[in-house]
């Protein structure tokens, strides 16, 4: 293989395809980018047999071949030299690497041994706005969770109809539920999607009003953007009910100034962060809700200007759960309502059914 491309076409494209690569891996060719030169495209495809992403750039491309190199080294490198045009050489000691009067090379696997990715995945979609896909997952993509107890609950749930898009995404102690309207669908589908992803197509995309066609089939989730496609493997197993944890009546209602909120809620948060669940108290009374946090560094006690219906309420909650939440709302009023100090209770925007995240309390004595 020998070719000649761009610095920063190279640099760009590797950066995009190496959050594919695995991390410590017992097959070693899974932490490589593959790379093949044919027809003036050079071709850069990773994968960890979950996520798989590839981009093509322009290349001269004078003689054809393919080999596999360790991503994360090949990426650091050629990010530092993005302003170079560089020339790459497969040679005895593996893949030779010039830019300007320089010379470097590094170790290579064989193309063989990389997985064989299948994007034929068939006709079904459904198709939606960039700023209405990523509106919807940065919403919700942040509650699934991160650890291998419940593998499925690393991802979040879709549930496609004719006109709307509906996700949720739980992590044990609190769940999301968004909706957003599509464009069109091929058919209704209901899939579970890892989280990550999820967040990997929000990278892609410009997140303006130009449409996103998602391809489903086979298990797996196909998108195209540009020069870049990324496919998926779909999670299988039944997904939490959303519906039969989420509570139908509460005695307590808040609205509250969304930004006092949220500023007050990140002080009270600083004194906690090194604490296990980072406990900060709300005193919900009268025509406030006063947010407080203690801890061996110092304390906090603050109160937010409120309208507040119904019974009196002290809770104590994970400042992480209720911080991410008002700020991923995003909105000038902020509506929170709870039933008891040990109950699940909700907060949400101007709208509830758009946009909702239910919140487990923390037992203040613990």
């Amino acid at each position: 293989m020998k070719l000649i491309c761009q610095g920063a076409d190279l640099s760009d494209a590797v950066l995009k395809v190496v959050k594919a690569c695995a991390g410590k891996s017992v097959v070693p060719v899974l932490e490589c980018i593959k790379l093949t030169a044919k027809n003036d495209i050079l071709s850069l495809l990773a994968t960890d047999t979950e996520l798989s992403i590839e981009k093509v750039i322009k290349a001269d491309v004078l003689e054809e071949g393919e080999l596999c190199i360790p991503g994360k080294y090949f990426s650091d490198f050629i990010n530092k030299i993005e302003d170079e045009e560089i020339t790459l050489t497969t040679c005895a000691r593996g893949l030779e690497i010039k830019y300007g009067d320089a010379v470097s090379f590094m170790q290579v696997l064989p193309p063989d041994d990389f997985p064989r990715i299948d994007i034929s995945v068939g006709e079904n979609n459904f198709v939606m706005a960039q700023s209405a896909f990523r509106s919807l997952i940065s919403k919700v993509a942040f509650c699934a969770a991160t650890d291998d107890s419940r593998p499925i609950l690393k991802g979040c749930l879709l549930e496609i109809g004719e006109r709307e898009i509906v996700a949720t995404a739980l992590d044990g102690y609190r769940m999301a539920v968004a909706r957003e309207k599509i464009l069109s669908a091929s058919q209704p589908k209901r899939i579970i999607v890892p989280a990550r992803t999820l967040g990997e197509i929000n990278k892609m995309i410009s997140g303006d009003e130009s449409e996103l066609k998602i391809f489903i089939q086979k298990g797996m989730m196909m998108v195209e953007v540009e020069d870049t496609i990324l496919t998926s493997r779909l999670y299988t197993g039944e997904f939490v009910n959303s519906a039969s944890i989420m509570p139908k009546e509460f005695s307590t209602y808040v609205e509250v100034s969304g930004k006092e909120l949220e500023e007050s809620i990140e002080r009270a948060a600083i004194l906690v962060r090194t604490d296990k669940n980072s406990l900060i108290i709300f005193d919900i009374k009268g025509s406030s809700v006063g947010v407080s946090s203690n801890s061996d560094i110092g304390g906090v006690s603050e109160v937010v200007r409120a309208n507040v219906n119904g019974p009196e309420l002290k809770i104590a909650m994970n400042s992480k759960y209720i911080l991410e939440a008002v700020k991923a709302i995003g909105e000038s009023v902020v509506r929170i309502q709870l039933n008891t100090s040990v109950a699940p209770f909700i907060v949400y925007g101007e709208e509830k059914e758009k946009c909702k995240y239910l919140i487990l309390p923390v037992r203040a004595n613990s």
